[in-house]
């Protein structure tokens, strides 16, 4: 596979403004099923559940307790509007009541749906994996700031997204406001040039979520699972009454 070919993803068209997170998702492919409830499960003495971080095998970023019984994963864009929706009504509950208690674990897989988001996955990963999720959560809530940079001048971006890949995701980032945010949180500008200019990463990064959409049926974005079924729903209002279920009460 060309360098060009698997990063065809970063070209997709964008239209400035809240982005949209394409097909919403697709209903469930699978029942959750009624448990009792499931007892707190203590962390280690001197640590927390919440500041707990690991790297799945797929390529996803875990916080939580690995054992949990109750596993959630989403798929997420960084341009996605739903998706700091979601980090928004959601993810303050689910990171504090949730995952706090040991009984639910939290995978982000960062997943790319247009020119944004190469970029802006390069730099939240940027740095050790234990800041991903954070940095995620944050740029969520600094969304809207990224578009307003965008509109100020829409002939620039298109020019940047023209740029050979070897030199777009650079320009996206400044153009953006995106390389000073991460700057701002601990990934300097010359650590962030780097992995901008990572092709290998990009190349990676791009087969991986081609090999995500087709294995599990990712066409938007939230997309949420648990314990290993597809839930059909996008909301925290949706997905908290699962986890419930699941026994997470």
């Amino acid at each position: 596979m060309t360098f060009a070919r698997a990063l065809l993803v970063a070209a997709l068209p964008l239209t400035l403004g809240l982005a949209a997170c394409d097909k919403k998702t697709d209903a469930a492919t699978g029942e959750v099923s009624s448990s009792e409830p499931i007892a707190k499960i203590a962390a280690p003495a001197g640590n927390a559940w919440t500041e707990t971080f690991s790297v799945s095998p797929e390529g996803g970023y875990v916080m939580g307790n690995p054992d949990a019984p109750i596993k959630v994963i989403e798929y997420g864009a960084l341009s996605c509007s739903h998706c700091a929706e979601f980090s928004e009504k959601g993810f303050p509950k689910l990171r504090d009541d949730y995952v706090a208690s040991g009984r639910v674990s939290y995978e982000l897989r960062l997943f790319l749906l247009n020119a944004l988001d190469m970029p802006a996955v390069l730099l939240a990963t940027c740095g050790a994996p234990e800041a991903t999720i954070p940095l995620s959560e944050q740029f969520w809530g600094w969304q809207r700031n990224m578009f307003a940079n965008l509109q100020k001048d829409e002939a620039a971006f298109q020019q940047v997204s023209n740029l050979p890949v070897e030199q777009r995701f650079a320009g996206i980032a400044q153009l953006s406001g995106m390389s000073e945010f991460f700057a701002s949180r601990g990934i300097a500008a010359a650590q962030g040039a780097s992995c901008l200019a990572d092709t290998a990463r990009a190349t990676k990064l791009a087969t991986v979520n081609d090999q995500w959409s087709k294995e599990y049926d990712i066409t938007g974005t939230p997309t949420f699972f648990l314990n290993g079924s597809k839930t059909g729903v996008g909301t925290w209002a949706e997905l908290e009454p699962l986890l419930q279920k699941a026994g997470a009460r």
